[in-house]
């Protein structure tokens, strides 16, 4: 059967969202939110890490603020970190790199507007644990299931399936170019441990994240703080570089000026958001699950969660690219995960590319754990049904195993495409329903400011009435 006619469609969908309407959606909604915040992410940016610091330890039932983000920077922190940088890098240049952290920048204050309304409008499962997101906060807040139906069928095909997919792949490859690993076994192990994790439930997800997502983070930012070490000297270089090309000083004397900041732009928006999630409507699924004080405190920690992952994480990978010497421009068929193993091999030898193997294991591994979760947690706004749960769960890790040996181009596409209509969904929805997290972020910092440990009180916005979910956060002021 001739599909040429779909991937046509998929391709000019994709054209129009990525190269126009997400870009000024994102960085639009982005700098609204920044404004309307003042700024939040420089103000409260310490408040942000005292915040994550003390969340760890807590005598509360249920998922932890931490463990809740350990889950949404296990779904972050993925082959995006990895292989997105590198692809960013190959098609938009050293430029793409400014244009992440851009997106990264405004992106925090969007991650605390998103997540603040996923912990007002959570809804309680009555065994101790929560589920929210998106989907839930578009129902409450404006009244649509129709539309929180919507983004739930768009995330559940790009990262129930097809980012699963993608993961699967990426970690397949890796194996297979480090130690010669055939792709299908990789997939089926893969498989059968996601398996063992997902069928625990969002309590044995979270338990895994909190466990292995701060050492594989920490681990594989020391390599690159070794890489770093190692060429000191040229780092006011790389910045030099990774600016100039931002901007289009380098491109201009060759004159492709307009053309080369265009793709910069793109790229580093579009895998920006892939790596970060903010605005996307993603990482509120996770962050709905916590049971912080008040809802503000879970925006906060979020918003660190995106700073760790592009400012940190996607930077080291990127240095590490773009210190190794490789040309960039004959990449002699390098691409995506096996460039940035050229690249470290460069650095340290041939032991680099079993490390970046086992640091794309372990993000992929903890980012297939997450997206399933957020699948599920959608999977059951639409419908509350165990079999389908159950049907799901054998589904995602048949999904692992073809997806470690097929090629991914059209399946890519159609994530790129669902995650794209995902972030318009939501973006709108963050929108509509800012003044409502104004408000909430505003009693937060009432409370901070007069030294008092903030504690949310449904009572004091009687806008929420009938809308946030009472059983969990009517008596939440009598709690603490």
């Amino acid at each position: 059967m001739d599909l040429t006619w779909f991937t046509d469609i998929v391709d000019v969908g994709n054209t129009y969202i990525w190269s126009y309407v997400l870009i000024y959606l994102l960085i639009g909604g982005g700098l609204y939110f920044t404004f309307r915040t003042r700024f939040i992410q420089i103000r409260a940016f310490g408040t942000a890490w005292r915040a994550l610091l003390s969340s760890r330890s807590t005598t509360r039932q249920g998922i932890t603020p931490f463990q809740a983000f350990a889950t949404s920077l296990a779904a972050r922190v993925g082959t995006g970190n990895l292989s997105g940088v590198a692809s960013a890098i190959l098609v938009g240049g050293p430029g793409a790199i400014f244009w992440m952290w851009m997106t990264a920048v405004v992106g925090m204050a969007t991650s605390v507007i998103e997540t603040t309304l996923a912990q007002v409008y959570k809804t309680d499962n009555d065994d101790g644990t929560y589920r929210g997101g998106p989907a839930y906060y578009i129902q409450k807040g404006l009244g649509s299931k129709g539309l929180g139906i919507a983004f739930a069928v768009c995330l559940i095909v790009s990262f129930g399936f097809a980012f699963s997919a993608l993961q699967a792949n990426q970690v397949a490859a890796a194996v297979e170019n480090a130690w010669g690993v055939p792709k299908i076994l990789t997939g089926t192990v893969l498989a059968v441990l996601i398996g063992l994790i997902i069928f625990g439930g969002i309590k044995r997800i979270a338990k895994v994240a909190e466990l292995i997502v701060p050492i594989m983070a920490i681990s594989y930012l020391l390599v690159a703080l070794v890489v770093v070490a190692m060429n000191l000297s040229e780092l006011p270089g790389l910045i030099k570089l990774i600016v100039s090309h931002a901007m289009g000083l380098e491109q201009a004397s060759a004159g492709v000026l307009g053309y080369a900041i265009k793709v910069a732009i793109e790229q580093g928006v579009k895998r920006g958001l892939f790596s970060n999630e903010a605005g996307m409507g993603s990482g509120p699924n996770a962050a709905a699950t916590a049971n912080p004080k008040h809802p503000v405190t879970q925006g906060l920690i979020s918003m660190a969660g995106v700073f760790t992952d592009t400012i940190v994480i996607c930077t080291a990978t990127a240095s590490i690219i773009l210190l190794s010497g490789i040309n960039l421009g004959d990449s002699q068929g390098l691409e995506g995960i096996t460039l940035t193993q050229a690249a470290l091999v460069t650095h340290i030898g041939p032991i680099g590319a079993h490390i970046i193997a086992v640091a794309l294991i372990l993000f992929a591994f903890t980012s297939i754990m997450a997206n399933y979760y957020y699948g599920e947690s959608n999977l059951r706004f639409i419908r509350e049904n165990q079999s389908m749960v159950l049907v799901f769960r054998v589904l995602v890790m048949g999904t692992l195993i073809l997806g470690s040996v097929v090629e991914l181009q059209t399946i890519w596409k159609i994530a790129d495409l669902t995650m794209g209509a995902m972030a318009i969904i939501n973006v709108f929805a963050l929108l509509m329903l800012s003044g409502v997290a104004l408000k909430v972020i505003a009693d937060f910092e009432r409370q901070f400011k007069a030294g008092i440990d903030p504690v949310f009180d449904r009572t004091r916005l009687p806008e929420l009435d009938n809308k946030a979910d009472s059983k969990a956060w009517a008596h939440r002021k009598v709690d603490y």
